[in-house]
């Protein structure tokens, strides 16, 4: 098993710890800030995994690259992928609602 530890700088004066296990190709990710405690997604294990090191204070900037790496074909990657679709689609829905609030203003007033 690999096992990889950042220290997250969040909204707590304590930096978070953010740990990443690869074990035989199954990727796992916590983090203790509260959202992560709570089983929750958060921001910083995203962010890592997007491959950014934002808010980094461990030092080990250039253990990232290890962590995208364990993420092509594991079912972290799937579930990523399909929340960047449903965000998408997200937005294109709240474009048609705007849309759609102005045509019916329109109609309300000929």
């Amino acid at each position: 098993m690999k096992k990889i530890i950042f220290l997250v700088q969040g909204s707590s004066a304590e930096p978070y710890e953010v740990v990443f296990q690869n074990d035989d190709s199954v990727l796992s990710a916590t983090c203790t800030c509260q959202a992560g405690a709570m089983g929750q997604v958060c921001k910083h294990r995203v962010s890592i995994l997007d491959g950014s090191a934002s808010g980094l204070v461990s030092g080990n900037e250039s253990e990232i690259a290890a962590v995208t790496s364990w993420l092509p074909g594991s079912k972290l990657a799937l579930a990523m992928s399909a929340l960047v679709e449903a965000e998408a689609d997200l937005e294109k829905a709240k474009k048609r609602v705007a849309s759609s609030k102005k045509q019916l203003v329109s109609a309300m007033h000929p």
